[in-house]
């Protein structure tokens, strides 16, 4: 069985959001689109706490942009973005949230940020993700969503390492481009660890 995981489609990520990603508003009329082929649709939210250690505005004398160790692992510092209950955490209007069978929570935890689906970065905790689909007899994932160079990356990693079959929908994507290249770099690593890299016009889509 496939399922689509849809990536962070919230309104802080949209083009007038807190976190901007170039474009990203254009990723949600493909999904609308991709979901209805797929029996199981699941969806990814960060919902940070305020006090989130990834928020430059909780580290004195630092900007978003920048790099810190936070806990033991490197960390970007980003502006303060899909918090806990804020409209800008939410799923933007235009999403048929309907078709989403269930919604993963991810960037809880206030000590360490979480780019996948299924981890927080030091693989520390899991959010449940693989073992909800494998009692569904998921076997294959495909991944839309956003930013191409970070949740979505990570994700698609991550679904590999899980034993997932994976594959990156790359018109159905967007990145933060933070340096020129991240996308493309970000694709490229996908490819290498073992995932499918497909357009949406020439995905076989059954029904499953």
């Amino acid at each position: 069985m496939t399922a689509l995981i849809v990536v962070d489609l919230q309104v802080d990520f949209m083009p007038t959001g807190m976190l901007p990603v170039p474009e990203g508003d254009r990723v949600v009329p493909l999904a609308n689109r991709l979901m209805p082929h797929y029996t199981t649709v699941v969806a990814t939210q960060d919902w940070h706490p305020a006090d989130h250690g990834s928020f430059a505005a909780n580290h004195p004398w630092r900007k978003p942009g920048q790099t810190i160790d936070l806990h033991g692992l490197s960390q970007v510092l980003w502006p303060i973005h899909c918090v806990q209950g804020s409209w800008g955490a939410e799923f933007v209007d235009q999403l048929d949230t309907d078709r989403v069978s269930k919604v993963f929570w991810k960037g809880t935890d206030p000590t360490i940020d979480s780019y996948s689906g299924f981890y927080d970065n030091g693989h520390r905790k899991s959010t449940g993700l693989a073992e909800w689909l494998r009692g569904r007899g998921v076997t294959e994932v495909h991944v839309l969503g956003l930013a191409a160079d970070y949740c979505v990356k990570y994700t698609v990693l991550d679904a590999l390492r899980e034993g997932f079959d994976t594959v990156l929908i790359e018109d159905a994507t967007r990145g933060v481009e933070l340096a020129p290249g991240d996308v493309a770099r970000a694709i490229a690593e996908m490819r290498t660890a073992g995932a499918r890299i497909v357009q949406s016009q020439d995905l076989s889509l059954v029904k499953n």
